[in-house]
């Protein structure tokens, strides 16, 4: 499922009630009936993924990055990561490919 709409029209809001980032003040947030103030917060959290609108990147490099997710992934696991995300042909730009240092908070990288 993916949550889309316009700047400003609550998507953020949802995916953070969703994930208890915060509770409700008034109301509750269900999922299949149940509220989930009821399930565990850490199980809750394992079950949704979320892509935010800007990225988390420690300042290291992109393989560095990568290994926070799956710190045993193997360098075709890492390459095959970056290919499906498209992100492989923008490290072919640079000499250093998967070792391209991010910057704090990839501030070394392009918004673009």
């Amino acid at each position: 499922m993916a949550i889309v709409g316009p700047s400003g029209s609550g998507k953020s809001t949802v995916v953070q009630l969703i994930e208890r980032f915060y509770d409700t003040n008034s109301g509750e947030v269900l999922i299949d009936g149940v509220n989930i103030k009821s399930h565990h917060l850490r199980t809750l959290r394992r079950q949704i993924g979320y892509v935010g609108q800007e990225p988390v990147l420690i300042n290291n490099t992109v393989k560095q990055n990568l290994l926070l997710g799956k710190p045993d992934a193997t360098n075709e696991e890492i390459v095959k990561a970056l290919e499906n995300s498209m992100v492989m042909e923008f490290l072919k730009n640079f000499k250093e490919g998967v070792d391209l240092h991010v910057g704090n908070s990839g501030g070394q990288l392009s918004g673009g």
